[in-house]
């Protein structure tokens, strides 16, 4: 788990050029078949480094709820597989760690035993054992994340492969997942080749042995890296699967193919790769992406593009590309040469060391809960969280104040929004700044249009986004309220009356309150949010709370629904405040 990584070399960079030359030479169609055989899939990699990660009976469950059937594991731990066997409906990867590559490349007797206490009793070896192992993935970005181990890497290999046959299981593919820096020059893809140090030790007989045990090439893609390393010079859009004005898309002057999309340049790369090594049987060997992700949030600074429109944009067309497109790429078109590939990840796994963005690859948080929602409609249910109808209209990041101001006033004037709820004392005047303002009014507008085509467009001033705006789902938790804050709350609350403790926007809850956010603002729904059914929040920079006392989750249960006892409340009351006044001597500034 540890020696996983997603950076990439600086030299691995994809640089979309125009058309230098209209007299290139055209090159041949690489002919190359989906990855397994059958049709194109898209599955997640589950990492295990999250707080209170799901049991493994939650996690299957929870699988077959989001109709998830291609998993990826990084180890082959038998807990989890048991509870996917009993489940049923769900194809692994079961993955070798880094540490374990040095035994098991050493001694083929080692690999025998790994395959008879991990593999066999989850291959369905005969009507009593189940058969949920898709392929075998040993080790994980060792050219890279270990070089020292990768001198047993390829033996390694051989040995399972070996011990699987004798066991008559040949029909599970053994390979390991490469980085994609292995490939240098990847654009235009028709320049590409493989790294001089790796090609002929070890990516030429690796490409041998997958071409002769029918295993696909397995990869590391992350269009992600690619745009944070090319200064500006990739379009964000070309990264993210958007259709670009033919004039800005990428093309390759070698072959003049056209590429709509980074991820298939960076297929395509590989494939030139593999054809200039001049392997037998090397350029039929179909490539598995066994991770591709976008991170939903990161260092605002080092890392502006990992936000939550950005991961949802790239999964999801992702999934309508392989699930639904299924064009191939430019080099190797149509269905048949489609490439399967594995969303990293699952889960944010929270306890991952590095930058912020680490942390953030997830669709899900380690509780079930979304991350974001996803634009997945019409791929046969595959992740069930749709999120197609659930759009919003926001003030653009990069529009002028002045523009969204005169924006606002149209849509709350002329246009006819309604803007009540952002009025002094309502429950969306905080924070009280034009464009928070803004973006309810344009909102409620743009719902109030049906989220017609143009509704949302306000002179440029105006964005589209399927993150819920509403402050009350991007605020911390509400765990994090003290005892003596949440006690100001249900104080101010009964003054204005005993009876109304429901969410509300009390007084306190001004721009220099240090009340926290989502206390003041749970109330706040723009007109375009539903509700989600419970009471966890997603939209937060990580998933951790803090542990309650029992008077602090009195208090905040009685801020959200307001069913207490009068009397035992008055005398809570009394309690609360008196408690306030002690620990806190600066309870009235």
């Amino acid at each position: 788990m540890g020696s996983r990584s997603r950076g990439g070399s600086g030299r691995c960079l994809l640089i979309p050029l125009l058309l230098l030359s209209l007299l290139s030479l055209h090159c041949s169609p690489v002919r190359v078949s989906a990855a397994g055989g059958g049709e194109p899939y898209v599955g997640v990699t589950i990492g295990t480094a999250v707080t209170n990660l799901l049991s493994p009976s939650d996690l299957a469950d929870f699988l077959r709820a989001q109709h998830i059937t291609r998993v990826r594991l990084y180890d082959a731990d038998p807990r989890p597989l048991s509870a996917l066997a009993s489940s049923g409906g769900v194809r692994a990867i079961v993955g070798v760690p880094n540490d374990e590559l040095l035994a098991l490349g050493s001694s083929p007797a080692t690999a025998t035993a790994w395959v008879a206490r991990r593999v066999l009793p989850f291959a369905g070896v005969n009507s009593t054992t189940p058969n949920i192992i898709s392929a075998i993935a040993v080790g994980d970005e060792v050219p890279t994340a270990l070089p020292s181990a990768l001198p047993v890497l390829l033996p390694a290999i051989r040995s399972l492969a070996a011990a699987l046959a004798a066991a008559n299981l040949s029909s599970i593919p053994v390979s390991t997942p490469l980085p994609f820096s292995v490939v240098l020059d990847p654009f235009p893809p028709s320049q590409a080749f493989f790294n001089q140090s790796l090609a002929k030790s070890f990516v030429a007989p690796l490409l041998a042995h997958l071409a002769n045990t029918s295993a696909p090439l397995m990869l590391n893609l992350y269009p992600y890296y690619s745009l944070m390393q090319s200064n500006g010079v990739i379009p964000l859009d070309n990264a993210l699967f958007r259709p670009l004005p033919p004039s800005l898309e990428m093309v390759d002057p070698n072959t003049l193919l056209h590429y709509t999309n980074v991820f298939d340049a960076m297929l395509d790369a590989v494939r030139v790769a593999v054809r200039n090594l001049n392997v037998t049987g090397g350029g039929g060997v179909p490539i598995l992406v066994t991770e591709t992700g976008w991170p939903s949030y990161g260092d605002r600074r080092a890392e502006p593009y990992a936000t939550k429109d950005n991961a949802d944009a790239y999964n999801s067309n992702l999934i309508k590309h392989v699930l639904e497109d299924k064009p191939g790429t430019p080099m190797a078109p149509g269905a048949a040469a489609q490439s399967s590939a594995y969303i990293y990840e699952l889960f944010n796994e929270d306890l991952r060391p590095g930058p912020v963005s680490e942390a953030n690859w997830g669709l899900f948080y380690g509780n079930g809960t979304p991350v974001y929602l996803l634009h997945v409609s019409g791929a046969d249910g595959f992740l069930a969280n749709d999120t197609t109808d659930r759009t919003f209209c926001v003030a653009a990041d990069d529009a002028d104040e002045k523009a969204v101001q005169a924006a606002m006033d149209w849509a709350c004037g002329p246009g006819r929004a309604d803007c009540t709820a952002i009025q002094p004392g309502q429950g969306c005047y905080m924070p009280n700044d034009v464009r928070s303002h803004a973006s309810y009014a344009f909102d409620a507008y743009y719902q109030s249009q049906g989220r017609a085509s143009g509704s949302c467009y306000f002179q440029g001033a105006g964005m589209v986004t399927t993150t819920d705006p509403s402050p009350g789902e991007h605020s911390p938790p509400a765990s994090t309220v003290t005892v003596e804050r949440a006690a100001v709350l249900v104080w101010i609350g009964w003054v204005d009356g005993p009876f109304r403790f429901g969410r509300r926007t009390p007084r306190a809850c001004k721009k220099e309150s240090s009340v926290p956010f989502r206390a003041c603002h749970d109330n706040c729904l723009f007109p375009g949010s539903k509700q989600l059914g419970n009471d966890t929040k997603w939209g937060s920079a990580d998933n951790t709370t803090t542990p309650t006392s029992d008077a602090m989750g009195s208090a905040i249960w009685r801020l959200r629904t307001g069913r207490e006892n009068g009397f035992f409340l008055f005398l809570q009351l009394l309690l609360s405040i008196a408690v306030v006044i002690v620990s806190n001597s600066n309870f009235w500034t």
